[in-house]
C-alpha cells in the first residue's frame, strides 16, 4: 500500500494565508470588533482601581454609583461587541469550511483511480472525514480563538505597562517558562499528530478490509491472524495517542505553574511602590485585576494552541490528496476507430515481479471476447490495462491505433467502460444515482435501463425514481447494487464495454438472464467479460484463456472445446458442476 502524500509545513501555512487573503473583509470585519470589545474589557479594573483611590481619598456614595454604572456600561458593550465578534467569527468560519470541503472533493474526484487503489480505502476514508472535520474545526474555532487572545492579551498587558512600566516587567514574569514550554511543544507535536493521524488510518484500513472480507476470513479460518493483525494497529494508534498525551501532560503542567507567580510578583512590586508612593493602591488593584483577567484568554491561546497542531496536521493531510499528480490530459482528443489492440503487454504492481508477460490480444469493434481462467491469472490486471486505468511496463494498449493511455481521460471514459463486482450506491434518490452516468436522461430512458438489466425490484418502490437510497433509507443488496450499476453502464452507452466479473453477486439465474438483456441492449457494441461462469464464454464470439499472465489459448467456444486443451477441460468440469447442481 503507497500512501497518499502529507504536504509540507511551508505548503501548510500559504494555504492558510491563501485563505484568510480570500475573507480579509470578512477577517478585518472579525479582528475589528473583538479589539473593540476588548479596549471595552479594559475599562472595568482600570474603573475599579479608581474608585478604590476615590474612596481612599474620601469620595462619596454618588461617586462610586456613577463609576460603578461606567463599569457595567463597558461590561454591556464588551458583551454585544463580544456577541457580534462571535457571529462575525463563525460566519467566516462556515463559509471557509465550505470551501475546504468543496475543493477536497474535487481533489479526490481528480486522483487517478490507480493511486486511490494503491493508497487503500483507509488513508482516505479518514482524511475525508476525521482531518476534514478538523480542519473544519480549526478554521471555525481555533483560529480565531487564538488570534482573539492574542489581541486581548497584548491590550492587557499594554494597559499594565501604563500603569507603570514596573508593574509591566512584574507581569511578564510568567511568560519566559510558559515560552520555552510552548516551543519545545510545538517542536514535537506536529511529528507526533502526523504519525498519529498515518496510525488512525492504518488501522481505519485493517477494520474496513477486515469488515468487507469478513466471509473470506471465516472460509478461509484466518480469524485468529485478522485479530492479531488489528491488535497490532490498534497499539500503534495507543502508542501514538500515549505520545501526544505525553506532550500535553508537560505542556499544560508547566503552563498552569506559570500563573501564579506574575499576580504575586505584581502584588510584592505594587506593595514596594506603593510604600515609596510611586504608584497609587488603585494602580496596584487594577494591575492584579489586568493579570487575573489574562488568564482566561491565555489558557484559551494555549489550550486551542494544542488543537491548532492537530489542525494543522490533519491540514497538511488534506493538502496532500492536491499533491498528487491528475490524471494526465491526454496527448490526444480522440482515437480513429474502435478496434483494440494489446501489443507485447508487460505490467507489474509496484515494481515486483510481472503479472503480465507479453500479451498480444486485438479485440474487433463490435466483438464479444470472453478472458477466462484460474483466479490470480491477471485477467483483472488485462481489463485494467484495456480501460486505461494502468498503462503496461512494456508494450502498448491502443484504441484506433491510439495507445489508450494518450487520450484525453474524459474521452476515454466516453468509449470505454469499466465495470467490476465492486458497486457504490450514493445517498440521494435512485434518479440521483443514474443521473451520474447521463445527466440529460429522461425518466423514461432511467426505466428502461433498469427494465433493460432485469431490475425487478425497482416496480416496487413506492416513489418510483425518487426513493431515497441509503442509510435511514431503501437499503440495496449487492445484487441489486450491481443491476443498478448496470443500468448506469446502459445510460452512459460506451462503445467498448469491460465487464470484470460485474454480475458475480447476481444468482446464476438472474445473473443468466442479465447477461442475454444486456448483450441486446448493448449490440454492436464492443464488450470484453472476465467470465467466471462459462454461460458466459459460451456465448462469446471468442473466448482467451489466461494462465499465468499469458494468453495460452484463443478461438471460439467451439474451437476450444474440440481442441481438447485448458478451455474444454475447464468447460466440461463446470458443465459437470453445473448439471450436478
Amino acid at each position: 500500500m503507497s500512501r497518499l502524500p502529507v504536504a509540507d509545513r511551508r505548503t501548510v501555512r500559504r494555504a492558510l494565508r491563501d485563505l484568510i487573503s480570500r475573507h480579509r473583509r470578512a477577517v478585518g470585519i472579525v479582528l475589528a470588533l473583538h479589539s473593540a470589545a476588548a479596549v471595552a474589557g479594559l475599562a472595568p479594573p482600570w474603573l475599579l482601581g479608581t474608585i478604590v483611590d476615590r474612596v481612599t481619598a474620601g469620595a462619596g456614595v454618588a461617586t462610586v454609583d456613577r463609576l460603578a454604572l461606567a463599569i457595567a456600561g463597558c461590561v454591556l458593550v464588551s458583551a454585544l461587541l463580544s456577541r457580534y465578534a462571535q457571529y462575525a467569527g463563525h460566519r467566516f468560519g462556515e463559509r471557509a469550511v465550505a470551501e475546504l470541503r468543496e475543493e477536497f472533493v474535487s481533489r479526490t474526484l481528480g486522483l487517478p483511480v490507480s493511486v486511490v487503489e494503491r493508497a487503500g480505502s483507509g488513508d482516505l476514508a479518514t482524511r475525508s472525514s476525521v482531518d476534514v472535520a478538523t480542519v473544519g474545526t480549526t478554521v471555525r474555532d481555533v483560529v480565531p480563538t487564538i488570534v482573539i487572545a492574542i489581541v486581548q492579551l497584548t491590550l492587557l498587558f499594554g494597559a499594565v505597562f501604563l500603569l507603570h512600566p514596573l508593574l509591566g516587567l512584574a507581569a511578564l514574569a510568567g511568560l519566559p517558562s510558559i515560552v520555552a514550554v510552548t516551543r519545545w511543544y510545538l517542536r514535537r507535536a506536529s511529528p507526533a499528530y502526523l504519525t498519529e493521524g498515518a496510525a488512525s488510518a492504518e488501522l481505519t484500513e485493517t477494520l474496513t478490509t477486515t469488515a468487507e472480507g469478513a466471509r473470506t476470513v471465516e472460509a478461509l479460518r484466518l480469524t485468529d491472524d485478522r485479530i492479531r493483525h488489528g491488535t497490532a494497529h490498534i497499539t500503534r494508534v495507543w502508542s501514538a495517542r500515549r505520545a501526544t498525551l505525553a506532550l500535553r501532560t508537560v505542556f499544560f503542567s508547566v503552563v498552569e505553574a506559570s500563573y501564579p507567580l506574575p499576580v504575586a510578583l505584581v502584588l510584592l512590586v505594587g506593595g514596594y511602590l506603593l510604600s515609596r508612593d510611586i504608584v497609587s493602591l488603585g494602580a496596584v488593584v487594577a494591575a492584579a485585576l489586568y493579570l487575573q483577567q489574562a488568564i482566561d484568554p491565555m489558557d484559551r491561546l494555549l489550550q486551542w494552541t494544542e488543537q491548532a497542531q492537530r489542525g494543522f496536521a490533519s491540514y497538511a493531510r488534506v493538502l496532500g490528496v492536491g499533491m498528487v499528480p491528475p490524471e494526465p490530459p491526454g496527448r490526444t482528443a480522440a482515437a480513429q476507430g474502435e478496434r483494440l489492440v494489446v501489443s507485447g503487454a508487460r505490467f507489474s504492481y509496484s515494481g515486483g515481479a510481472d503479472v503480465l508477460h507479453g500479451i498480444d490480444l486485438e479485440v474487433q469493434p463490435g466483438e464479444r471476447l470472453a478472458i477466462v481462467g484460474p483466479s490470480g491469472a491477471g485477467k483483472s490486471t488485462l481489463a485494467r490495462l484495456l480501460a486505461g486505468i494502468d498503462a503496461p511496463r512494456q508494450g502498448v494498449v491502443s484504441i484506433g491505433g491510439c495507445p489508450v493511455t494518450d487520450l484525453d481521460p474524459a474521452e476515454r471514459r466516453r468509449r470505454i467502460a469499466l465495470v467490476t463486482q465492486e458497486h457504490h450506491v450514493f445517498i440521494g434518490s435512485v434518479r440521483d444515482n443514474l443521473s451520474f452516468a447521463a445527466p440529460d436522461a429522461s425518466d423514461e430512458q432511467m426505466r428502461s435501463a433498469l427494465t433493460s438489466v432485469g431490475a425487478d425490484w425497482f416496480a416496487g418502490l413506492p416513489d418510483d425514481l425518487d426513493t431515497q437510497l441509503g442509510d435511514g433509507a431503501r437499503q440495496l443488496g449487492a445484487a441489486e447494487a450491481q443491476q443498478l450499476a448496470l443500468a448506469r453502464l446502459v445510460l452512459a452507452d460506451p462503445h467498448t464495454l469491460i465487464l470484470d466479473e460485474a454480475t458475480a453477486a447476481l444468482d446464476p439465474t438472474t445473473a443468466r438472464r442479465t447477461e442475454r438483456a444486456l448483450a441486446a441492449v448493448l449490440a454492436g457494441r464492443t464488450v470484453i467479460a472476465i467470465a467466471h461462469r462459462l454461460n458466459t464464454a459460451h456465448d462469446a464470439d471468442r473466448v482467451a484463456v489466461l494462465a499465468d499472465g499469458r494468453i495460452t489459448e484463443i478461438g471460439s467456444h467451439d474451437e476450444l472445446v474440440a481442441a481438447g486443451g485448458a478451455y474444454a477441460a475447464l468447460w466440461h468440469s463446470w458443465h459437470t458442476h453445473a448439471d450436478e447442481r
